[in-house]
């Protein structure tokens, strides 16, 4: 028998106290076709902390305590974003694949589909990367022994980057298309900045005074503060013949304020709710031009390979806004909820 492991155990849907640091958690081992992964980065995103708290609501009940697809099992190991180094291989996996360096997606598919959205989660319906081993399928790893970056800046990429891969290509953003982008300074934020920007779209983006420069330096072309009275104005102003897309992580009111300054067919993407998850808007400014309002709440296996790529290559820059080890995760995820710095937050093994 394996020497225990250190892992962050959610054993029910609460506040932090629900989230357990143990030391003394079984090692998990490799079914067949899949691959045990020692964790070298993992990093703390919105969904844990919802997910913890039970706050995604059901279709017939917005405030019912659930899990992004319903109920969750416990004890729970949460944490979708996971670099590391394959270190035990199951029956049916090359011997190869040992040691390699990897990214792993933590999409769970129903089969092996490219273009299907996920029917789970890594730290949702299967263990995550909040510990030192995780196990996932062979064909979720992705090998970065190539890839430039950072075992820490590759754990800021599966959740943050393959959703905004997600909301660009369901809202089919192009080249020289004018892109608003709500909640910008924040992991999926930064990362649809960047990612539009790289596509040739123009980017205007809504954030803090205090973190313009740093969604700037991701490629913004425009940095509007969200504070401000009339940011509709402002927008108009800026963009005066309509933009032709939205990426909305935030949700709230904004949709109602902004939905207007689309131009005709223009298109609404939006993965989050962190401003409010129930709104009102004008249905009239959706159906007399033409609006499309797209839900995107992840990536598929095709999205995430283009991601890999983009990293074996080393076209992206994650932004790092804080690091800590898997034993203070509790204080990782205060931060996170109370951060005003840009970029993602990142959790170390070491």
């Amino acid at each position: 028998m394996s020497d225990p492991m250190t892992a962050a155990v959610l054993t029910g849907h609460g506040g932090p106290d629900k989230l357990e640091i143990r030391r003394d958690w079984p090692v998990p081992v490799p079914a067949p076709h899949q691959v045990q992964v020692r964790v070298t980065a993992a990093a703390v995103n919105n969904t844990d902390i919802w997910t913890r708290e039970g706050a995604y609501g059901s279709p017939d009940d917005p405030n019912a305590v659930s899990g992004w697809l319903g109920p969750i099992d416990c004890p729970r190991i949460q944490g979708g974003d996971v670099a590391g180094v394959v270190s035990a291989l199951g029956p049916g996996v090359p011997q190869d694949v040992l040691g390699r360096r990897v990214l792993v997606d933590p999409g769970l598919y129903r089969d092996s589909s490219a273009d299907k959205p996920p029917v789970g989660f890594l730290g949702s319906e299967a263990d995550g990367g909040f510990a030192e081993f995780v196990v996932v399928d062979a064909d979720h790893v992705h090998d970065m022994t190539a890839s430039p970056l950072t075992d820490e800046q590759l754990a800021c990429l599966p959740v943050a980057y393959g959703t905004a891969t997600g909301m660009l290509d369901r809202a089919g953003v192009r080249s020289g298309e004018r892109l608003l982008v709500t909640g910008a300074s924040g992991g999926v934020g930064l990362a649809l900045v960047q990612l539009a920007s790289a596509r040739g779209a123009e980017v205007v983006a809504v954030t803090s005074a205090a973190n313009a420069e740093a969604v700037r330096e991701s490629g913004a072309a425009h940095v509007l503060l969200r504070d401000t009275e009339d940011l509709a104005g402002q927008v108009r102003d800026l963009v005066p013949d309509g933009l032709d897309a939205v990426a909305d992580v935030v949700g709230g009111p904004l949709i109602g304020a902004l939905l207007p300054e689309l131009r005709d067919d223009g298109r609404w993407v939006i993965a989050g709710a962190v401003a409010g998850r129930v709104v009102e808007f004008d249905l009239r400014r959706l159906y007399l031009h033409n609006i499309t309002l797209i839900g995107s709440s992840m990536h598929t296996r095709a999205h995430f390979a283009a991601l890999a790529d983009a990293a074996r290559a080393g076209v992206l820059a994650p932004r790092i806004a804080a690091r800590f080890p898997l034993t203070r995760l509790h204080d990782a995820q205060r931060a996170f909820a109370e951060t005003r710095g840009a970029g993602k937050i990142v959790i170390g093994m070491n």
